[in-house]
């Protein structure tokens, strides 16, 4: 049996070991979006077409005009609720849209959310990770909620509520949120 050189071994586990990565990476590494959970993938098709302020309209979603900022912390922007949605986990069906001024007179896509009732039930999950809360804050009342800012990004994390990057410059109202 011919001796091969260590070097040469070490090199060609590498390389196998490489193309399986390749071949076994989530589809959102492969897209290049680079999120903590493969599911988020399917989230970001299920609401790429309310990037349309319209489309989310006539899908349901229902427009409010308070904007959502902490001084501290940053912002959320404004939320559209879909009331059929809210108490879902389902990647696809968030109970919320949160959009941002675009300064032209417009509103764009910036992240989604999930809202669960607080009905005494153990922490809601998705995307192997718990929602933050409960919160208990009108008009919503008790919940919990999971934010995933996944069409902008946020220098805190997908996962995390309030985005220091968005502000209520232009909003009209500020209303707390927690």
């Amino acid at each position: 049996m011919p001796v091969r050189p260590r070097p040469l071994i070490a090199a060609l586990g590498l390389a196998a070991a490489t193309s399986l990565t390749l071949v076994t990476a989530p589809a959102s590494a492969a897209k290049g979006h680079g999120w903590p959970h493969p599911d988020l993938e399917k989230t970001y098709n299920a609401t790429v077409q309310y990037q349309s302020e319209q489309a989310a309209l006539d899908d349901g979603y229902l427009r409010t005009d308070d904007c959502v900022e902490d001084e501290k912390l940053g912002g959320m922007g404004y939320h559209y609720v879909k009331p059929e949605h809210v108490g879902s986990t389902d990647p696809t069906k968030p109970a919320a849209l949160l959009y941002e001024d675009d300064h032209k007179g417009g509103r764009k896509l910036i992240a989604v959310e999930w809202v669960v009732p607080n009905t005494g039930q153990p922490r809601p999950q998705a995307f192997n990770r718990g929602f933050d809360g409960p919160f208990d804050f009108e008009p919503v009342g008790p919940h919990y909620s999971l934010h995933a800012w996944i069409f902008k990004k946020n220098p805190k994390g997908v996962f995390t509520p309030y985005n220091p990057k968005v502000t209520c410059d232009c909003a009209p109202t500020s209303t707390p949120h927690p």
